[in-house]
């Protein structure tokens, strides 16, 4: 039987995107001038975590989200420095160009969709003077937030059983309190974008 001749990859005619900036971001070659948090803010306030798929009048955006996370974070680590807080709230970053896959999709998607989201994420990082590639207690800490952050959606707005997020996320300490609203696109937007100019002025200061 003759072997099939394996298809040849061939680059996408366009690989960037345009953002309502102006800039246009190569999703697979991105560069840190193309990066704005303005953008990421815009974007990050319409993506819907937990594909929409959620008990609220609004969907719980990514922006919210990393807010959470943020704030996690810093319950975690008392004292946290304002670089790796910044860090935290950008952990999602990537997802307002690549939108927010769940977690079993990603792990069909493979090695392809974590190579890009890993590269978008180091230009991120770049543009807002944060080390390429995060130091493993940080990226432990943030990691350790995001699944706490997913337990408190999973049971509150999501439609997880208590025992059912206990399996599949990270149950909260009980000095940890969260109490989930989702905000309207617009405010979760200008929250984001609070946060993170208030962190920026503390770096600056």
């Amino acid at each position: 039987m003759a072997r099939q001749p394996t298809p040849s990859f061939k680059p996408p005619k366009r690989a960037w995107q345009r953002m309502l900036s102006g800039r246009r971001l190569d999703i697979l070659d991105p560069s840190p001038l193309d990066i704005e948090v303005e953008d990421i803010a815009h974007g990050l306030a319409r993506v819907a975590r937990w594909n929409g798929q959620t008990r609220s009048a609004h969907a719980f955006s990514v922006a919210e989200h990393s807010l959470l996370v943020e704030r996690i974070a810093r319950h975690l680590k008392p004292g946290l420095q304002t670089r790796w807080c910044m860090a935290a709230l950008l952990h999602d970053a990537p997802e307002y160009v690549i939108g927010d896959m769940i977690s079993p999709f990603k792990a069909a998607l493979g090695s392809a969709y974590k190579s890009i989201e890993h590269t978008l994420e180091a230009a991120i990082h770049v543009r807002f003077d944060l080390p390429p590639s995060l130091p493993v207690g940080i990226a432990r800490l943030i990691k350790k937030a995001d699944r706490l952050s997913a337990y408190f959606e999973a049971v509150q707005i999501a439609g997880f059983t208590p025992e059912e997020s206990q399996k599949y996320f990270l149950v909260p300490p009980p000095d940890l309190e969260v109490s989930l609203t989702p905000m309207p696109v617009a405010q979760a937007q200008i929250a984001f974008m609070e946060r993170f100019n208030a962190l920026n002025e503390q770096r600056d200061g």
